[in-house]
């Protein structure tokens, strides 16, 4: 992907424009941490490079950017700008391009974040950001307090950064994270979640959640820290544990592996029926924040006589003919049954066996 990078860098070179390497891909190369995010920051403008590239996209022309799939490796290319003045508290309502490389590191959020590399990959540091990463510290460019006024969504991100590389907060900063959590409340949900998941999803996530909690912004974010949060593999299990308000935005799936984690939490054990009913791996998640020994959940699941509805014995059609049911409706309540009886192991899954539970069990002449 470097190689790639700085293939781009000189093509941008040789049509007569400055172009660097820019940002979290050339931190993460510093600390030997893989980076997918390539970003790229040169003075030649939107215009000025989809004459360059046939493929270019411009989805951000108005803030300077463009997204360029080079060789199979995809690029997102800023033109060098200053952002005039912040009035949302999250987005610049104007910004002017500049050929200056400084001018465009200055208005960046953390120092961390403004190295940058040539084409011949040497490190450009302009903002002493690698005496930051050298003390793993997080801090902002210039004063706190102005940085997260014009942004709020990088409270979130000093956080995420915190988490992700394991770094301290600048006193300064977290001071003005504190200070300005109120502005989370008008922060999109979408952009929250975005945010929230990342840290979530982090390996050190336990770190970020003691930091949101340290900080207070759980009633900003509308999720709720009071209760101890146990480490989960997945991070669905820890959004669970945080109880999100209704604003945000789950996917079907999401809230599928969410009710399905809150039922078994709710009985507070893990019987072969949850099992059955909510898989294996739900059952792991679940296990994991009631402190129950998950080692063997999949070994269990993979004992379960049926995994489906559609391994039992006696197809619907069967039952059907066998209890001679005029009233079809009812087969769903039998398999509901058959399919109790043969979890819980009172019933054998056998065709002869299941018959001869159906006709003892029920009266023909009822149904």
């Amino acid at each position: 992907m470097l190689e790639k990078a700085l293939e781009l860098l000189k093509v941008l070179e040789s049509n007569g424009y400055e172009a660097y390497l820019v940002g979290g891909f050339v931190r993460d190369l510093l600390i030997n941490k893989k980076s997918n995010d390539v970003d790229i920051c040169t003075n030649a403008t939107p215009m000025d490079i989809k004459k360059i590239f046939n493929d270019v996209k411009l989805p951000f022309e108005g803030y300077g950017s463009v997204h360029l799939t080079y060789k199979k490796v995809d690029f997102e290319i800023t033109t060098y700008r200053k952002d005039l003045e912040y009035n949302n508290g999250r987005s610049p309502s104007k910004i002017v391009y500049t050929n200056s490389l400084l001018d465009d590191l200055k208005r960046r959020d953390f120092t961390i974040n403004t190295l940058c590399m040539n084409s011949n990959a040497e490190v450009i540091d302009l903002i002493n950001a690698r005496k930051e990463i050298e003390k793993r510290i997080i801090k902002s460019i210039g004063n706190a307090d102005k940085k997260l006024k014009e942004d709020s969504l990088r409270i979130l991100r000093a956080i995420r950064f915190a988490t992700v590389l394991d770094f301290e907060i600048d006193d300064e900063l977290k001071t003005a994270i504190f200070n300005n959590a109120p502005m989370l409340e008008k922060l999109s949900y979408y952009r929250k979640k975005q945010e929230l998941n990342k840290i979530f999803s982090s390996s050190n996530k336990m770190r970020g959640i003691s930091i949101l909690k340290e900080l207070k912004l759980d009633k900003y974010l509308g999720i709720n820290l009071d209760k101890k949060v146990v480490n989960t593999n997945d991070p669905i299990g820890i959004w669970v544990q945080v109880e999100p308000n209704l604003e945000y935005q789950f996917t079907n799936n999401e809230r599928l592996y969410m009710r399905s984690i809150s039922s078994i939490l709710k009985d507070k054990n893990i019987n072969d029926m949850q099992l059955y009913k909510n898989g294996s791996y739900v059952c792991y998640i679940a296990a994991q924040i009631l402190n129950i020994n998950e080692t063997n959940i999949y070994d269990r699941y993979d004992r379960l006589p049926i995994k489906n509805r559609s391994e039992i014995a006696l197809k619907p059609i069967d039952i059907i003919k066998l209890l001679k049911l005029k009233d079809k409706a009812k087969v769903k309540l039998i398999i509901n049954d058959l399919e109790d009886k043969i979890i819980n192991k009172i019933l054998i899954n056998e065709e002869k066996v299941l018959e001869k539970y159906l006709i003892d069990t029920y009266n023909v002449n009822m149904l």
